[in-house]
């Protein structure tokens, strides 16, 4: 998989939005924030009553394409259980 590929429909890089830190796209919420709530013991609906502009399916689609990239990893290194 194309990570890359399949994340620009759900995430913006540019140099003029917030120095080109990866946000979700349409919005000026960085996607750490996302991860940073999770580590965090928070839910996904707690992420999103705290950033109304994030759409849920984004948020949901960025967690998914990331756990199947990581996946696919894991099997390319041999690792997967």
């Amino acid at each position: 998989m194309n990570l890359k590929n399949a994340l620009d429909k759900y995430v913006s890089v540019s140099p003029d939005i917030l120095g080109g830190t990866p946000v979700f796209k349409g919005t000026r919420v960085p996607i750490k924030i996302l991860f940073d709530y999770l580590q965090g013991g928070d839910n996904i609906q707690e992420f999103l009553e705290n950033y109304p502009t994030v759409k849920k399916n984004f948020a949901q689609k960025v967690l998914e394409l990331l756990s199947v990239y990581l996946t696919e990893i894991e099997m390319d290194n041999g690792t997967a259980a």
